[in-house]
């Protein structure tokens, strides 16, 4: 039997990531019903993990059958870790992926080769009724683009390369950047974790 779980989130670009990596297991994810009506939790802790925790305890009373949160985010060292657990606020509260990117090369002009390494950080948790069930986390490492390259993926994609730089998130195929993504790592930690042994 499917385990169905609902995601917390708006973001339309992670619920097709999300059903992309739960092709072919016993995991399926849809829409958190009435996400838009519901309060919003404010992610404001300091890491992943509690925003993710957090994100998955507010949002799991609202429904009988398990949530999924995760809280995820871009994490360049030569910035101090920045934009991390702002990544999706970098800009400003209400600027798009684009002028993220944007900003973040901004502050990445004149660094060369090491300077640029960054890694994308996920940390999923899933809850059910104010009761966390699993928390799991997965990252990927990377460089930044010195511009945006491709036309798929979402966020940050378009700037972030694979570790050898030759191409970016955005340029990959669907299977290429899941097996690659901190989500999809984080993703089959949980598959894995909720997997019988036989």
């Amino acid at each position: 039997m499917p385990v169905r779980m609902l995601l917390a989130t708006s973001n339309p670009g992670k619920l097709s990531e999300y059903r992309e990596l739960a092709a072919g297991t016993t995991l399926e994810i849809d829409l958190l019903p009435n996400f838009h009506n519901l309060p919003a939790f404010d992610e404001s802790a300091p890491t992943f993990a509690e925003n993710s925790a957090g994100k998955a305890l507010h949002y799991s009373p609202y429904t009988s059958e398990i949530v999924l949160a995760d809280d995820s985010g871009l994490v360049v060292p030569v910035l101090g870790g920045a934009p991390g657990v702002l990544s999706a606020r970098y800009a400003g509260p209400n600027a798009t992926s684009a002028e993220r990117a944007t900003k973040l090369l901004g502050e990445l002009a004149g660094k060369t080769g090491e300077e640029r390494r960054a890694r994308f950080v996920c940390v999923i948790t899933i809850a059910r009724q104010g009761r966390t069930l699993a928390v799991v986390s997965g990252f990927a490492q990377g460089l930044i683009a010195n511009q945006p390259h491709g036309l798929h993926g979402f966020g940050y994609d378009p700037i972030f390369c694979f570790p050898d730089g030759r191409r970016t998130w955005a340029e990959a195929t669907a299977e290429e950047k899941n097996l690659a993504s901190h989500r999809g790592k984080a993703f089959r930690r949980l598959v894995a974790l909720l997997t019988p042994v036989e």
